[in-house]
């Protein structure tokens, strides 16, 4: 029988789905939400990397941000650059406080005549909250609460795709193009957070369960829960909010710089500005990396870092078995000068040191769709 938890927990558009697929439900940013299925965690992400996946991300928070000074408006929250974003594509950013640090991290889509926003799940009321009470008259935030979004990922996301959509050919990484799958209106976003191809695919949410299982006909497609996107994303070296990333961590620190355009980090005009660009111009003091522990036991997140001489020199933010990469994985910020690839390390696992390496991440190879 399939565990569902009963506190008063948000359901998404696809919950009876997961229940008739006997998925373990969770408490997640208060969602009832689908950990795993029947055949496990490991099972789900190799199916991911091998073939396809479907992930329901219907939590996370979509809106529209509106007016002809949207673009200028969100560059006074976020280091990105927005007023350059071509119509149809795609930017990753961050929004940042007034110290450099970053209170989410989001999607940014210039739709033409809006801006379209995807934000995290566990912050997203405050998110929202944020943007709109520093957007003066500019431009108007509508939040997207009766849509559903659906990943599909893996390298197999394409060809499912486009037996619905002859646009899933040729649509760029990171852009955005108006697709009917199966005969759903959708909008679909070349983008992920598996480090694999895919596609996230925003529809209303009283078309999602009729969208998840045309996707879920297709012979490649199965569905992966949280747990398996929780491990991709590892091996992906992508970071997740509140444990890689959060207000204490700058874009520079996080290895974000690259989100940062020239013309904005010589402007800058977003919070913590200054900060952001002395780290720019003469480093941080510490670093996020990419650890593989030797042997198979993982360091999970708080796990402290030791140089060679034990002396502490960070801490683990993420960590657990990397599936694809067969063995533990882990990441997590050093000081700087201790952040070069192969440096080595002891990782304190339950009181024991046990050797380490930073490595260059990601521990898997992306396999993103580049034309």
């Amino acid at each position: 029988m399939p565990v569902h938890d009963t506190q008063n927990l948000k359901k998404t558009p696809l919950d009876s789905l997961h229940l008739e697929s006997n998925a373990k439900m969770v408490p997640f940013a208060g969602y009832s939400m689908p950990v795993q299925y029947q055949d496990g965690i490991i099972a789900e992400h190799l199916h991911t990397r091998q073939k396809a996946s479907i992930f329901d991300v219907s939590h996370m928070g979509q809106a529209r941000l509106t007016g002809s000074g949207a673009a200028a408006a969100l560059e006074t929250l976020v280091p990105g650059d927005i007023l350059n974003l071509k119509a149809g594509r795609t930017r990753y950013t961050v929004l940042t406080n007034d110290q450099g640090g970053i209170i989410d991290d989001l999607m940014v889509t210039n739709r033409g005549d809006h801006l379209y926003l995807v934000v995290n799940a566990d912050g997203k009321e405050r998110d929202f909250a944020h943007i709109e009470s520093r957007l003066g008259e500019a431009a108007g935030l509508e939040i997207l609460e009766t849509q559903a979004l659906i990943a599909l990922q893996g390298p197999a996301a394409m060809d499912v795709l486009r037996r619905f959509s002859d646009k899933a050919k040729t649509q760029a990484f990171m852009s955005a193009d108006d697709m009917e799958i199966d005969g759903t209106p959708c909008l679909a976003t070349r983008s992920g957070y598996s480090g694999e191809d895919g596609f996230e695919i925003s529809c209303a949410a009283k078309d999602a369960e009729k969208l998840a299982r045309s996707l879920l006909a297709a012979p490649e497609v199965a569905p992966a829960g949280l747990g398996a996107r929780d491990s991709l994303r590892l091996e992906a070296g992508l970071c997740l909010y509140g444990s890689d990333i959060d207000e204490t961590t700058t874009p520079i620190e996080a290895n974000l710089g690259w989100i940062i355009g020239k013309r904005r980090r010589e402007e800058g005009g977003f919070p913590g500005t200054d900060i952001i660009q002395e780290q720019l111009k003469s480093g941080a003091s510490k670093k996020l990396v990419g650890i593989k522990p030797e042997g198979k036991a993982p360091a999970r997140a708080h796990t402290i870092i030791e140089d060679t001489e034990g002396n502490p020199i960070g801490e683990v933010t993420s960590g657990g078995y990397g599936p694809s990469v067969g063995g533990p994985v882990a990441m997590g910020y050093v000081k700087t000068d201790l952040s070069k690839p192969e440096t080595g390390v002891n990782l304190m696992v339950r009181g024991k040191a046990l050797p380490g390496r930073v490595i260059k991440l990601p521990f898997v190879e992306h396999r993103y769709f580049k034309i």
